[in-house]
């Protein structure tokens, strides 16, 4: 008969040491064919304005977000260009889903200020990218995250800049 201890390690779901509900969410889902799409909708139900632009992350580790954003009708501005609000919540995704990922268990995060400069128009799909120094405790603290999103050029569209606090979970 196998030990508690044995179980734990080998059942795939089961929760592993040091591990937040966002990292066992991705270890879970991203491996299978549909399973990042699966993530970023669970991305968009856990925060319902988030998920109106709907973008998908395609990479995440600790420190580092990847998402990206097809250009479509419900996100164009009068323009014909991806409206302004729809980059600052790709870059808000990309910053607090890379930043929340990051956490150690036992902490949470919240947006406490948020700046992003526009360099070009927004067309055809966008990624964007963010890095930061992940959190390794759940102490009060600041962490600066920045967002770049880019065109399928590779050129600069916008570039933002989230101020994260992060502490302890209330009980």
């Amino acid at each position: 008969m196998l030990s508690k201890q044995e179980v734990t390690h080998t059942n795939p779901v089961a929760r592993t040491d040091g591990e937040n509900a966002l990292q066992r969410a991705w270890r879970l889902l991203s491996p299978w064919p549909g399973g990042k799409f699966l993530f970023s909708k669970l991305i968009g139900w856990l925060a319902p304005y988030t998920g109106t632009v709907k973008a998908q992350v395609v990479e995440l580790r600790k420190g580092y977000c990847k998402v990206q954003m097809r250009d479509r009708r419900s996100v164009r501005n009068h323009l014909h260009s991806i409206h302004a609000i729809a980059l600052l919540n790709l870059a808000e995704i990309a910053s607090g889903v890379g930043m929340i990922y990051s956490m150690p268990p036992g902490a949470r995060g919240i947006l406490a200020g948020f700046s992003i400069e526009y360099l070009k128009k927004g067309r055809g799909l966008l990624t964007a990218e963010s890095e930061c120094a992940p959190p390794l405790t759940n102490e009060r603290q600041e962490f600066l995250v920045k967002a770049t999103i880019k065109n399928e050029a590779g050129e600069i569209v916008a570039v933002a800049q989230a101020k994260w606090l992060v502490g302890p979970e209330k009980k």
